[in-house]
C-alpha cells in the first residue's frame, strides 16, 4: 500500500489522521451510550454527538436539528425516498429522477415502482447534463419528489441544483439530492433555495465508514419522512438504535476539516486533474467524458478507445483506478452512466475513472501519467483492433 498511487477516492477516501485522533477516546475512555443521560458518562457521549451534529450542519448551511445520523448515504437515500413516498402518496405517486443516478437511488425507485410509484427518468445529453425545460415539463400535479444528485460519482458532472430547487418550489413538490460526492469538494449550502432533503457519507470526505447523515429541511417546511428503523426513538424517532458515537464524532471532525480546507483544496485538485487530463488527452483516440459540463474538481472519466479498462488496470497494479461505481464494480455490464450519455458499450468498457484526493501529490500524478502512457501504447501496439483503426478500417 505504501507504493500504491490511490486515485479511487470516489469509492472511499483514506481516514484523515486528525479524524482518527478525534474518534479514539470514544472507543476507549468515553465509551458510554449517548442515550444513557442518567449519568455523566452518557451525557458526555451525548454532548459529543451534539457537537458533531453542529459540525455537519455547518458544512452544508443547515441547523443542527435538521441533521439525522444514519449508517451512510445508502440508508439516508432509502429513508428519504421511501419516507416521502409513504407520507405523500395521497397527493400523488409520481417521482422524477435521472438515468445517471447512483444505483442506490435507482434501485430504491425500482422497489417503489413495484409498490405503485410512477417514475419518470430524465435523459441526459452527451455531457451528462439534464434539460431543465424537460424537467419543468415533466413535473405534474401528482409529482411528489424530484430525486436528482448533486454531482455524478462516475463523471463528476454537477447538476444545476439551485435551478432544480427553484423548479421544485415553483411546482410545490419536494427535492431530494444525493450530494455524497459533492460534500467537502465544492461548497454546498442548503440555507437558501436548495434541496429539501440531502444525504452525505463520512467515508467520502476522509471520515470513517459506516456513518452518514440525512438533512431534512425544517425551517421553511415541515417535511414528513417517517422511520426505516423502529425500536428506540433515537434521532427524533427517525432512526432507532444505539448511536455510533465514535463514527458520529469522526463524521463531525471530517466535516469540520472539509469546511476549513475547501477554499484551497478545490483549486489544488483542479490543477492536478487538469495536468492529468492534458497529458493523457495527447494519446490518440482518447476523450474526456462530460468535459463540456461543470464538474467536480477532482474527478476525470477518460475513454481510451479500442482498449478495455480492465486491461489497463491489470497492467498498472500500483495505481488504484475504477471503471465505474464501486457499488457495481463486480459486474461485467458497461457503466449505465456512460451509456445514458450516449457512449457505445465498447467505449463505456474502455473508460476509466480517476478520482483524486486530499493526500495525492503532483509527483503521483506525473508518475501515473508516465505509467499509463506507456501501458496504453503497449496494449494498443499488440491489438488487432487498434491496427485496423490506424489503417482507417475502424473508426
Amino acid at each position: 500500500m505504501d507504493r500504491l498511487i490511490y486515485f479511487d477516492n470516489n469509492a472511499t477516501t483514506p481516514l484523515d489522521p486528525n479524524v482518527l485522533n478525534a474518534m479514539m477516546p470514544y472507543f476507549t475512555t468515553h465509551f458510554a451510550n449517548a442515550s444513557s443521560l442518567t449519568h455523566r458518562a452518557g451525557r458526555l457521549a451525548a454532548a459529543a454527538v451534539d457537537g458533531a451534529r453542529e459540525q455537519v450542519a455547518a458544512l452544508v448551511g443547515a441547523s443542527a436539528r435538521e441533521i439525522t445520523f444514519t449508517s451512510g448515504a445508502t440508508e439516508a437515500i432509502n429513508m428519504a425516498i421511501k419516507g416521502v413516498f409513504e407520507h405523500y402518496h395521497r397527493k400523488g405517486k409520481h417521482i422524477i429522477s435521472c438515468r445517471t443516478e447512483h444505483k442506490a437511488v435507482l434501485d430504491t425507485l425500482a422497489y417503489l415502482e413495484k409498490k405503485g410509484a410512477e417514475v419518470t427518468y430524465l435523459p441526459t445529453d452527451s455531457d451528462g447534463r439534464i434539460d431543465l425545460d424537460a424537467l419543468d415539463s415533466a413535473i405534474r400535479p401528482d409529482t411528489i419528489l424530484l430525486a436528482l444528485m448533486y454531482a455524478n460519482n462516475e463523471t463528476g458532472i454537477i447538476h444545476p441544483i439551485a435551478r432544480i430547487a427553484e423548479l421544485s418550489d415553483k411546482h410545490q413538490t419536494l427535492f431530494f439530492c444525493d450530494a455524497t460526492q459533492a460534500i467537502g469538494k465544492v461548497g454546498v449550502d442548503v440555507s437558501g433555495t436548495g434541496p429539501d432533503l440531502l444525504c452525505l457519507s463520512a467515508h467520502k470526505l476522509y471520515g470513517p465508514k459506516g456513518i452518514g447523515a440525512l438533512y431534512i429541511r425544517r425551517r421553511s417546511k415541515r417535511i414528513q419522512t417517517g422511520a426505516l428503523l423502529h425500536g428506540g426513538g433515537q434521532e427524533n424517532k427517525l432512526r432507532a438504535g444505539t448511536l455510533n458515537v465514535p463514527g458520529i464524532v469522526g463524521l463531525g471532525k471530517a466535516a469540520e476539516i472539509a469546511r476549513q480546507q475547501l477554499t484551497e483544496e478545490a483549486p489544488r485538485l483542479t490543477a492536478l486533474r487538469d495536468t492529468l487530463e492534458t497529458a493523457l488527452r495527447k494519446l490518440p483516440a482518447t476523450a474526456i467524458n462530460g468535459q463540456g459540463a461543470p464538474r467536480l474538481p477532482h474527478v476525470s472519466n477518460i475513454t481510451f478507445r479500442h482498449l478495455r479498462a480492465d486491461q489497463i488496470m491489470f497492467s498498472v497494479p500500483d495505481i488504484a483506478l475504477a471503471s465505474g461505481s464501486a457499488c457495481v464494480s463486480g459486474t461485467r455490464d458497461p457503466s449505465h452512466v456512460l451509456m445514458a450519455m450516449g457512449l457505445s458499450a465498447p467505449d463505456a468498457h474502455a473508460s476509466l475513472r480517476f478520482s483524486l484526493g486530499r493526500f495525492n501529490t503532483e509527483a503521483e500524478v506525473n508518475a501515473a501519467i508516465g505509467k499509463l502512457t506507456t501501458v496504453v501504447n503497449q496494449l494498443r501496439a499488440s491489438s488487432p483492433i487498434w491496427q485496423l483503426h490506424e489503417a482507417g478500417l475502424v473508426e
